[in-house]
């Protein structure tokens, strides 16, 4: 039975990009054993919601299982750490914890909007001389069917998703890039409120819709109004584990698809996605593209090697050691209790 007897908490600004913030909670036992979350969040009221409220509902607190735990407070950081901890305690990897089945994943990564066509299909063959047999390329009105139709001809047998970031108003134009066999259409319109678009676009095309959605209520009512045939789920934006397997069984029980995604970060963040996306309803391509160096807290790192993530198994708990002397070199701010 997990008891917290400690937790310290760190606020990261990682070297890479717009310098993100990511913030880490340590929870100890008093068995000495430890537990890891992350969350990337630049929003100070994360911070001080695990400075103020994280102690008083984990330290002395028995519990025999995460979900007892309810709304942890600090969102998915905290909750992270739980699982993480329940697993180790048990010994077991926390892609079994969870009830994931997959030992290894195949990897998506993500094409941005390039200057020229020749610039696309450079960088498409260099990740596909690294193994990637699916690609996610970005689109936009202006830049979407000269593009695919391009990586299409030179690459036939490609995977290749699309994903809009809610850029587009008209179906119409969406429908047109059907013809070039899409895996996927990602997140065509703005948010998961039109949901009435998404379902035209889905009676048009093919290619599943893939949809993005906040909680299991958003995600019931987009399969009521038959808005998709696929789900973008990202563990973190979910606020924790359970609701993530919520979400899957609900996708999985309407025979939708889902495809996994994690974030910026550390490494630690990006483990409990790969520990998600083992589940046995996402058997679409994952986004766990591997962080850089600079940035990484875990050992092995999380990456991708010849297109394909493995799940760590071997390992209870997320599977990965944590360099604690690189936690406290990119530490900003720290809190003990």
């Amino acid at each position: 039975m997990p008891r917290v007897c400690g937790l310290e908490v760190f606020r990261l600004v990682l070297p890479y990009g717009r310098r993100p913030e990511s913030i880490l909670v340590r929870l100890t036992d008093y068995g000495g054993m430890t537990g890891w979350g992350e969350v990337v969040d630049s929003d100070p009221k994360t911070w001080s919601i695990l400075q103020e409220r994280l102690a008083p509902a984990l330290i002395g607190v028995d519990w025999e299982h995460p979900d007892e735990l309810g709304v942890v407070p600090g969102g998915s950081a905290a909750d992270m750490a739980c699982w993480d901890l329940w697993a180790r305690m048990r010994g077991v990897p926390l892609a079994h914890a969870l009830g994931g089945s997959r030992t290894s994943l195949m990897a998506t990564v993500r094409i941005g909007a390039e200057r020229n066509l020749d610039s696309l299909i450079a960088r498409v063959n260099r990740h596909v001389c690294a193994g990637y047999a699916h690609i996610t390329m970005d689109v936009h009105p202006g830049w979407d069917v000269e593009p695919l139709r391009a990586v299409r001809m030179a690459y036939p047998a490609l995977g290749i998703g699309l994903d809009a970031r809610g850029a587009y108003t008209d179906v119409e134009a969406l429908e047109a890039l059907d013809a070039y066999t899409p895996s996927m259409i990602e997140r065509p319109f703005t948010g998961p409120g039109g949901l009435a678009d998404h379902a035209d676009l889905q009676e048009r095309v093919a290619a599943p819709v893939l949809l993005e959605v906040g909680s299991a209520v958003e995600l019931t009512e987009a399969v009521a109004a038959g808005a998709g045939r696929a789900l973008l789920m990202r563990p973190a934006a979910l606020g924790s584990l359970r609701e993530v397997r919520r979400v899957h069984d609900i996708a999985a029980a309407a025979g939708w698809e889902i495809a996994c995604a994690g974030g910026q970060g550390t490494g630690l963040a990006r483990a409990a996605t790969v520990a998600a996306a083992s589940l046995p309803g996402c058997a679409l391509p994952c986004d766990v593209a591997e962080p850089p160096r600079s940035a990484q807290i875990v050992t092995p790192p999380v990456g991708v090697d010849g297109g394909v993530v493995a799940v760590p198994l071997t390992q209870p708990g997320l599977g990965h050691g944590i360099d604690e002397d690189q936690v406290r070199r990119l530490a900003k701010e720290s809190h003990r209790a």
